[in-house]
Formats: structure tokens, C-alpha cells, sequence
């Protein structure tokens, strides 16, 4: 069933590259360099947090625009890669300052780039492996869990909120690989057979 906001008729096919929802998605990876250098070279501040919330927001905006545009191989590639690059980015530079502690940092990290290689791979066998709505929750959470470490309330006052969604987001990021590795397999099979 179509959703109400998708294009009947896609301005832009699958192959497409210089679409508005490619150029948002491209312009959230070129601004994560700033809010990354904000978060390390200063103190946690309503500045960094509007940065950050207004980069993660654009998130939105690229997705709007796919469903209602077309969506694109390309855009399928470029935003998750996005969203990984301000989460890794974000809590690379919070570790850096002392406020995060490598552990789950690494783990998350780990998980990232293993499921991205694993995805590109799929990818290459012609095999999809689409995210799931609780990946997406996954991605919400680990984004919170820099933003409250950024806003200075909460930073200041009350760091705990932003380590125990940071503890959060490890669990559902783990949760979220395993899930991945056993529906991604089973749909590999699926598809595979298919195509014989």
C-alpha cells in the first residue's frame, strides 16, 4: 500500500543522483565536521546541542523529500552513512573531552562498521537488506545520548541522563546486529533461491 505523502510518479528514478533529497543528506554529512569540533574544542552549550538537533532534524527532511520525490540507490547508501557519520563522530569527540567512556563507544563503532561492510557486501550480491524500525529507534537513541551530554543542564548537573542513554543505545545497538545478521541471512537465502 502507498503511503500518503509517496510519489505516484517519482520525479526521480532509482539511478538518479543530483536529487533535493541527496543534496540535504550530503549537506548533513559536510556539517557534521562542525558540531563534531564544537563538542571537543568547547564546553557543552545550547549553541552545540542547536547545531547538532538541527543536523539530525535534517534527517527528516531528506526522508520527506525521498518518499515524495522518488527514492534513490544512491540515497539508500548516503543516509545511513550519514547518520553514522554524526553518531560516530559525535561520540568519538565526548570520549575525546572525558565525558563518554571508550567502552561503549567501541562497541557501537564496531557494530556500525561491521553491519555497513556486511550491508555493502549484500549489496554487491544484489541481496537488500533494508533497515528495520528498530534500528531506527537505535539511531534515536544513540543521538540523544550526545545531545544530552551537549546541553548544558544536563551536562553540568545531571551527566547520568546522558550515560545511561548512551547504555541504552549499546543495547539496542547490539540487539539491532544480531537481528540484522539473522534476518539478513534468512532473506539472503530467500532471495538467492529466488533468483535461480
Amino acid at each position: 500500500m502507498q503511503e500518503p505523502d509517496e510519489a505516484a510518479n517519482p520525479t526521480y528514478g532509482p539511478t538518479a543522483l543530483a536529487t533535493p533529497a541527496n543534496f540535504v543528506t550530503v549537506a548533513r554529512i559536510l556539517a557534521t565536521p562542525v558540531f563534531v569540533l564544537l563538542i571537543a574544542t568547547g564546553e557543552p552549550s545550547w549553541v552545540t546541542f542547536a547545531v547538532g538537533f538541527a543536523i539530525g532534524m535534517s534527517d527528516f527532511a531528506d526522508g520527506w523529500l525521498a518518499r515524495r520525490q522518488g527514492a534513490t540507490r544512491s540515497g539508500a547508501f548516503l543516509d545511513p552513512l550519514a547518520d553514522k557519520v554524526l553518531v560516530l563522530g559525535g561520540m568519538f569527540a565526548l570520549v575525546a573531552n572525558g565525558q563518554f567512556h571508550w567502552l561503549p563507544v567501541g562497541v557501537i563503532a564496531f557494530r556500525e562498521l561491521a553491519i555497513s561492510a556486511y550491508r555493502s557486501q549484500a549489496g554487491r550480491k544484489g541481496i537488500s537488506v533494508p533497515a528495520t524500525k528498530m534500528a531506527k529507534w537505535k539511531t534515536f537513541t544513540q543521538l540523544w545520548s550526545i545531545g544530552f551530554a551537549v546541553i548544558p543542564p544536563v551536562a553540568n548537573s545531571a551527566h547520568w541522563i546522558a550515560t545511561s542513554v548512551l547504555w541504552v543505545a549499546l543495547a539496542l545497538t547490539i540487539q539491532t546486529g544480531f537481528s540484522y545478521m539473522v534476518g539478513a541471512r534468512k532473506l539472503a537465502q530467500i532471495q538467492l533461491k529466488d533468483g535461480l
